[in-house]
């Protein structure tokens, strides 16, 4: 087909070439940007497929989370139980942390503790034993 006679030649300078209003027909116009371009506007359907959203952090599968309890839960389950002796291993709990305050002795069942906390416990007058420890006393 000679260059003359193509359609092309006619539209020369009409912006759209005969396919109407503004952006009609063009490549990555058309789709809404390149990539992800307008996914909090109008591609927000297909991320909602995927995982891009929310936090996807890593955890080192070594890792254990240990279940601890503060004075101040201490304190608290001695106040509604009113016993001297708060068996945390009991109750679930694997460690004892220092926040909070402990107004009385009390003894505390415990695998394991910080060493702040063994300092406020013994300093209200308490004592602290491992799980085996509180039969044989």
């Amino acid at each position: 087909m000679p260059t003359r006679l193509r359609k092309v030649r006619k539209l020369r300078g009409s912006r759209t070439h005969g396919w109407g209003q503004i952006g009609q027909h063009r490549k990555t116009g058309a789709k809404g940007g390149r990539g992800m371009a307008g996914g909090h506007k109008h591609k927000w359907t297909k991320l909602l497929k995927t995982d891009y959203f929310g936090k996807n952090g890593f955890k080192p599968p070594t890792s254990v989370e240990v279940e601890a309890a503060n004075l101040i839960q201490v304190s608290t389950i001695a106040e509604r139980t009113g016993q001297e002796v708060v068996d945390l291993a009991a109750l679930g709990y694997k460690k004892l942390l220092a926040a909070g305050k402990i107004f009385r002795p009390l003894t505390i069942v415990v695998d394991s503790w910080s060493e702040k906390a063994a300092e406020k416990v013994k300093a209200a007058g308490g004592r602290l034993l491992k799980p085996g420890e509180l039969t044989s006393t």
